[in-house]
């Protein structure tokens, strides 16, 4: 027992005398500091151990995480700093104590015990605060004090022997002092603020907002701060995710402070706070803006960051002092036990625990710095968005329609620019750490190894512009490699959106080529990409090996000796660490170039122009976001947004007609001597005189293009006014008493020509965030004869519609658009030519039941556009338009009396009586139109489609019970290794191979390198005559670092290769299978599904999963180099690395998981926040004309915050996994340095030592790489997946199909027609649309086929073209056909390039194009746009007729080509069609049967069989017969 006296037992001196006075005896002060950790200990434990179930149901709140008291960071800071002091304590008392006689236990027992009161302490004040029970802090109040005052005396005797600065532990004791001296007064604070003690009344506290909340799942703002560096709140998310996949709900909502809206005020201020009076058009700076409103976490990062760098030398320095001083043995002093400072920094062991401890800080800094950018940039983000959606809610419309605005360029700022300036700011604390670490880094070197390493490091700075100039290269073949695949997609888009037309002309194989020729050019910049790319890659691995190079042989060559092992190794630590800063240097600089750019963008939007304060119409608009906040202009505002009351009495008559009484009546809207432009400054309407009636119906009619929309627009204040006025009627003011409550009292039904769906369900659509009402509901789907549409939907009105929904056809989106409209509760509807693609019987029943009769009923004011003259007879006011200006105003009686020639003409173009329009009885019950046809079988085969793909997806898991939760575990953990298998084997064996084989041989050359360098470094020492030794280890040396180079080159190379030859052959086998696909499969997939294979799929393809293959294959290859070299050169390591490698095997396991699910949560909920940008900017008109801007701004910050809430959880995630591989890379390096230390009495060389440590520095970079990296190559192999899944569609069927060579020139050369017991149907699961029919048409007869709509005409027209499952009887021919308004941009009229310019005009002529297409600029050879968007609808028809007509074939199939025609220009077409194709066969199927009435022979059809066929009239004369009834409801 001897040897464990707590004094020691000297026997010369009797330790525990106290003549000389109790204090003066060392032994007893430092018993008497262990007398407050003994009191903490007792008192404590048992409080922790029985626990306080009682107390925590004193607030009522769903998180434990709630900090309540004050000074809270600043104590968990002071007491981290305890600990670590406490632990330099008993490193000094141990090393000490070895070096006296006897074992003195003073000297390193009570700071043993100071250690674990400090640990305890700190648990007893997280559980009291967690459980807000405050009056148990006065247990650690007592022990501060008592710990300060026994340090304090012990300090006081040190000074008082004169043990001073120099000795380690008067300067350990003095630092406990002052801890003990703050945590006292950090728990006063407490007192102070909380008065739980000494006070009468206790301050009551409340939860933070946020914490109420059972939403907020985010709690890194709130927890104590080892969770937030550590994030160990997100454990149970992270291992939750393995049992069931992480959703929306369980990341809830975001914290109020990240909101986007909080966010987008800050900005919003910063920005508006800039605007000055005296320069009112100079616009404020974004950069200055994003400073003020995030200046300071950028700040707080960038410390963050310093502190890491600083500490990221310790590693080397750590190294240098370890390999230093192994093999010194320390002189013993006896006496005196009181060491010096620097003699504790010699002990190897204090060494590698302070390495350990570096690191560990090193890396918490670290992921704090990127964390806090992170959620920064994400801020800026949101506000941005924010922003920009605010923009584009007031831009005006002739910005979008005149191209200067495209929505393009909206959603580039979106998903492209916001997204940099936030990569920018993620990166940015880089940007000024890195000088400093690299200054600080040459300095280290050239202390180390003098001039050599200069020349050394110069190597990478004389390097770093060449890897400057590659990353701009790579930035611009990036943006040339975008313009290609945007180009590639665009024709792609056209291709799919024209499918059915380019099956019908069989021109696949000319687009696809176009296709293939665009994607050629895009692969040849995509192999400039990948060998910049490569080069990049090679850089990097290349340049720490030159530069150790020549640093090595310099210093041979300089200083004619070799460098000692401790200075090899720590200077080759340091060129580890200078390597990173510089390479992500360039990196950095590029993405503050393209910050500045989008910067440059976002300004130029923000400035541009904004549709006119339109306060004639501004009613009460409803709270906007600025609303949200008290501004001081508050008075000036709300009087802006009153509405201006204009008094109509005053207004002057127009003076072309004599005034009638029942017009004085009041007018709703009123237009005076308006000129209005969409942004030239020709006026496109010119001297507008019209008022509209209220209460009234009043239409507007006139020619395609004449102006007809524009007025409508003009009048919502949409287009920009030259001159003149547009006046709002004020409400009468019973009604306004009435409606004030009502928030659309200003807005206007409208309902747009081009119709404009939200993605979102039916009723939605309809709604349009009015409240429901059941009754209204079911009038308004009636009136549109909706309800058989949606009674074939697979949720009924509850489907989701819109781009990523159901494709709708035009003439039910039309109805939703109309149906939109009524269903508002607005005092004024715009109908703008709601019947263009309906069918006459449709139109007459919307007409009726909505138009005239729901609308007029409840006294609303309606405008219409319209070209079905037949409807002029209910107009209550008509405005005749001619190109650009008013022909004529006043109701019909006015125009008979007036204008007779204009009357006249109107009725030769109705030829009809003015007549009430009989009702059909039937109409009713035929309404099952072949659109719910093509509705139906679209669902009913995509029903079943996606029960083939989600069987795919659940295969595995199907196999077992699906409440077995281990089988879905396990395959959410598995890798997909089937799938990268096919990626790799779809780039060819051969590069497969090389890849292998030449990244192995690198890594061998990588270890070879640093091992001879080892070699080298220790063998040196027996130099016998100077330079017997260099001799051969240099060439040696500089031959394996060529080799290395060398190696580097060619697996960058392959790598990058072996993914562009996957690349091409996976696209060219997708475009030829979907090319080739039977046109089922596009009524099945969704064209978005299609496309998105063809966009981001092949994008991630392309060019994501290369370098992440190559990134993962270095790093794992890199840990595992270094695992093998630790183990070789201390075996005893391996036994730590079981423990090591079964948790690291836990982390990467949940972290693939939940990175996964994060992932696909981060990218399915932005796409519909870009979906909501896009359809806004689309909708721009009827947002507007609603007043609903205020619901879609919050709707867009909803959206925002979902996906940025999802965006911080993974990023958080991310934190999570690296916190803790490199905690595990900590550990590895401390295990690596205490087993080498421990073997280095076993003759081990330092050298080797060396070695080790220097790789096993390395591993804590790397170890988190190779997780990353493996869940982001899990989740880009999902896109091969899904590419894989399309190639396995079966072809069309193209048996007895010709070469286009064999075909005769003039095939066919009669136009005869033989149609034998045809059937047919859409797809073999699904009924016969047309059954055994038999028909036999001459040669150039002209024939008409009319039928109720969905009687099998379409299916017929189809059936000719082999286009769909002919499965009994034959239908020869070849033919060309018009149907429906696609315009396909490239070549529109005659993609074959095989016409002269004299065939295309006289086409053009014949469909009255002739004068329009000379008027654009380039004539034949001018731009269509993307969906032909600069014709109108009708144009658009016009031209595909054209394109038939330039076909000279002898079979022309018409259907439905006059819908949205009026009815001069139709009259025109229909003499043209009867000239121009007066020898060949002509077939119509007609949607208004007086066009077939000159017909030859007219097919009735119904329900798929024929009726009636006959010449039409001997059809007239049976009066009870088909075609009869429908002549006389189309008279």
């Amino acid at each position: 027992m001897a040897g464990l006296s707590f004094c020691g037992n000297n026997v010369t001196k009797n330790a525990y005398s106290v003549d000389t006075g109790m204090l003066n005896n060392g032994c007893f002060v430092d018993a008497l500091n262990l007398v407050p950790h003994v009191f903490l200990l007792f008192i404590t434990f048992p409080i922790l151990f029985i626990g306080w179930g009682s107390q925590s149901s004193k607030v009522q709140i769903h998180h434990n995480t709630w900090l309540h008291f004050p000074g809270h960071n600043l104590r968990w800071i002071l007491t981290f700093t305890l600990l670590f002091v406490h632990v330099c304590e008993i490193a000094e008392g141990i090393v000490s104590n070895k070096q006296m006689d006897t074992n003195h236990l003073h000297l390193f027992m009570p700071a043993f015990m100071g250690f674990i009161a400090a640990t305890t302490s700190v648990v007893y004040y997280h559980n009291i605060e967690t459980s807000n029970f405050p009056k148990l802090l006065l247990a650690l109040f007592i022990y501060w004090v008592l710990a300060f005052i026994t340090k304090s005396i012990k300090l006081w005797k040190f000074a008082e022997y004169g043990v001073g600065v120099l000795h380690l532990r008067f300067c350990i004791t003095a630092l406990l002092v002052v801890l003990y001296g703050l945590l006292m007064a950090v728990e006063i604070n407490v007192i102070r603020v909380r008065r739980y003690v000494f006070f009468a009344n206790p301050q009551k506290v409340k939860p933070p907002e946020d914490l109420q909340d059972l939403g907020v799942r985010f709690l890194q703002p709130f927890v104590n701060l080892l969770s937030k560096a550590t994030y160990w709140w997100m454990n149970p998310l992270i291992i939750g995710a393995h049992k069931r996949p992480i959703e929306l709900k369980k990341i809830g909502k975001l914290p109020i402070a990240m909101r986007a809206l909080t966010n987008y005020l800050k900005l919003k201020d910063a920005y508006e706070d800039q605007r000055n009076a005296e320069d009112p058009e100079k616009a404020p700076s974004i950069w200055r803006s994003m400073y003020r409103a995030f200046g300071r976490p950028i700040l707080l990062s960038s410390t963050f960051r310093y502190l890491a760098d600083l500490l990221g030398f310790a590693g080397p320095l750590c190294i240098y002092g370890i390999v230093e001083h192994l093999n010194k043995k320390p002189v013993p002093y006896f006496e005196v036990y009181f060491m010096s400072s620097n003699e504790l920094l010699q002990n190897t062991s204090v060494l590698a625990v302070l390495l350990f401890l570096a690191l560990v800080l090193q890396r918490t800094f670290l992921q704090a710095s990127y964390y806090v950018t992170i959620e920064t940039g994400i801020n800026l983000r949101g506000a941005l968005l924010a922003m920009i959606y605010n923009k584009i809610l007031r831009l005006s419309t002739s910005n979008m329609s005149m191209g200067e605005m495209t929505l393009g360029q909206i959603n580039n700022l979106v998903a492209i620019e916001t997204n940099q300036l936030m990569w920018f700011l993620f990166l940015c604390p880089n940007l000024w750490a890195m000088p400093v670490q690299i200054v600080m880094g040459v300095i280290l070197l050239y202390y180390l190894l003098g001039t050599s390493a200069l020349i050394g490091a110069s190597v990478i700075v004389l390097l770093a512009p060449v890897q400057y100039l590659i990353a701009t290269k790579l930035a611009d073949t990036q943006k040339s490699t975008l313009d290609q695949s945007t180009e590639r997609l665009k024709k792609t888009t056209e291709i799919l959106k024209g499918i059915k037309l380019l099956k019908l002309y069989a021109w696949e194989n000319i687009f696809c080529d176009s296709v293939e020729d665009t994607r050629g050019k895009e692969l040849t910049s995509l192999r400039t990409f990948a060998l910049y790319t490569s080069m990049s890659i090679f850089m990097n691995a290349a340049i720490p090996i030159a530069a150790v190079l020549v640093t090595f042989v310099s210093h041979a060559l300089i200083n004619k000796s070799k460098p000692s092992s401790s200075e090899a190794f720590a200077a080759l630590a340091l060129f580890h660490i200078l390597v990173t800063p510089l390479f992500l240097l360039s990196t950095v600089v590029r993405f503050a170039v393209k910050a500045m750019v989008s910067v440059q963008k976002l300004g130029e939007f923000l400035q541009s122009d904004e549709i006119g304060d339109d306060s004639w119409r501004n009613g009460d608009m409803s709270v906007s976001l600025e609303a949200c906040k008290k501004h001081p202009g508050a008075t000036k505002a709300i009087n802006r947004k009153q509405p201006l009351l204009y008094q109509m009495d005053s207004y002057e008559q127009p003076t072309r007609r004599p005034l009638r009484p029942n017009e004085t009546e009041d007018v709703a809207v009123k237009v005076n001597s308006g000129f209005f432009t969409w942004g030239s400054n020709l006026s496109t309407l010119s001297d507008i005189n019209i008022c509209i009636p209220t209460g009234q119906l009043t239409m507007i009619v006139g020619q395609v293009g004449c102006g007809k929309s524009s007025l409508l627009l003009a009048m919502l204040g949409e287009m920009q006014t030259l001159s003149g006025k547009v006046y709002w009627s004020k409400l009468p003011v019973s009604e306004m008493l009435h409606e004030a409550n009502s928030k659309n009292r200003y807005s206007v039904g409208y309902a747009t020509q081009k119709s404009w769906l939200l993605n979102a369900t039916v009723e939605d659509n309809i709604t349009f965030g009015s409240p429901f009402n059941k009754q209204r509901y079911k009038t308004v789907i009636d009136a549109c004869s909706l309800q058989p549409d949606v009674d074939l939907l697979p949720f009924g009105d509850q489907t989701e519609i819109g781009e990523r929904g159901i494709n709708l056809s035009g003439g039910q989106r039309q109805r939703i658009c109309v149906a939109r409209a009524l269903y508002q509760n607005t005092n004024i509807v715009f109908l703008d030519d709601p019947f263009s693609a309906l069918d006459i019987h449709l139109s007459d029943h919307l007409m009726q039941e909505g138009i005239l009769k729901f609308l007029q009923d409840d006294k609303r004011t309606v405008v219409l556009v319209t070209h079905k003259l037949q409807y002029l007879i209910h107009a209550d006011w008509i405005i005749a338009m001619k190109d650009g200006s008013v022909l004529r105003e006043g109701t019909l009686k006015d125009i008979q009396t007036h204008d007779v020639e204009l009357y006249e003409h109107w009725k030769t173009l109705m030829n009809r009586q003015d007549q009430e329009l009989e009702k059909d009885t039937e109409i009713d019950n035929c309404q099952t139109a072949l659109e719910r046809k093509t509705l139906r079988r679209a669902f009913y085969s995509r029903e079943a489609k996606n029960q083939v793909d989600d069987d795919e997806e659940e295969e595995e898991e199907e196999e077992e019970d699906d409440d077995n939760m281990s089988t879905t575990t396990s395959r959410r953990s598995k890798i997909p290794w089937r799938v990268c298998w096919q990626y790799l084997s779809s780039g060819g064996f051969l590069m497969v191979f090389l890849m292998v084989f030449s990244k192995l041989l690198k890594h061998s050359v990588m270890v070879a390198i640093d091992y001879w360098l080892a070699e080298w470094t220790a063998k040196g020492n027996l130099l016998v005559n100077g330079t017997a030794y260099d001799s051969y280890y240099v060439p040696v040396f500089i031959i394996l670092c060529g080799a290395g180079i060398a190696l580097c080159l060619i697996t960058s190379l392959t790598v990058e290769f072996l993914g562009l030859s996957a690349a091409t052959n996976l696209h060219h086998n997708l475009l030829n299978k979907i090319i080739h696909a039977p046109i089922r499969f596009f009524d099945v997939t969704p064209l978005g599904q299609i496309l998105n294979r063809f966009s981001a799929d092949t994008n991630i393809i392309d060019q994501h999963i290369p370098p992440t293959l190559e990134s993962l294959t270095r790093s794992t290859l890199l840990c595992l180099s270094a695992i093998g070299v630790i183990a070789f050169v201390t075996p005893s390591f391996l036994i730590a690395l079981i423990p090591l490698a079964v948790s690291f095997y836990f982390i990467q396991k949940y972290f693939r998981v939940a990175s996964k699910d994060l992932q696909d949560l981060d990218d399915s909920t932005q796409l519909p926040l870009l979906c909501h940008f896009s359809e806004t900017a689309e909708g721009l008109t009827t947002i507007r004309a609603f007043r609903h801007e205020s619901r879609f701004k919050q709707k867009m910050l909803e959206l925002t915050d979902t996906n940025n809430t999802a965006y911080l959880f993974l990023s958080a995630a991310n934190r999570w996994l690296e916190v803790r591989t490199d905690y595990l890379g900590a550990v590895i390096v401390l295990t690596a340095a205490v087993a080498s230390i421990w073997s280095s009495g076993k003759n081990l060389p330092s050298s080797m030592v060396g070695l080790g440590l220097t790789y096993a520095l390395t591993v804590t970079n790397y170890l988190n790489w190779v997780v990353r990296n493996l869940a982001d190559l899990e989740v880009q192999m999902a896109a091969v997946k899904k590419v894989n899944s399309f190639l396995s569609t079966e072809s069309e069927n193209y048996e007895g199909s010709m070469d286009t060579s064999q075909v005769p020139e003039d095939w066919p050369q009669h136009g005869e027609i033989k149609i034998q017991d045809l059937c047919v149907r859409y797809d073999p699961l699904l009924k016969p649309v047309l059954k055994h029919v038999n028909v036999y048409i001459n040669p150039g007869q002209k024939v008409g086929i009319c039928g109720r709509t969905g009687s099998g005409k379409s299916s017929l027209s189809l059936a000719f073209f082999n286009m769909v499952d002919v499965f009994e009887g034959y239908c020869p021919l070849y033919t060309t056909f018009c149907r429906g308004p696609v315009i396909v941009s490239m070549f529109n009229l005659d993609p074959e390039r095989t016409c002269t310019d004299d065939r295309l005009w006289e086409a053009l002529e014949i469909a009255q194009l002739k004068n329009m297409v000379k008027a654009l600029t380039g004539g034949l050879d001018a731009v269509v746009t993307e969906g032909g968007e600069n014709f109108s609808v009708g144009q658009r028809q016009l031209f595909c007729l054209a394109r038939a007509f330039v076909r000279k074939s002898s079979i022309l199939i018409m259907d439905e080509a006059t819908a949205s025609i009026d009815m001069a220009t139709e009259n025109v077409l229909q003499k043209v069609v009867m000239t121009a194709f007066a020898d060949r066969t002509v077939v119509t199927i007609a949607h208004r049967v007086h066009t077939i009435l000159e017909a030859d022979l007219v097919i009735v059809m119904k329900r798929g069989n024929i009726l009636e066929i006959d010449k039409p009239e001997t059809l007239l004369e049976n009066e009870d017969g088909m075609f009869a009834s429908f002549v006389r409801a189309d008279m």
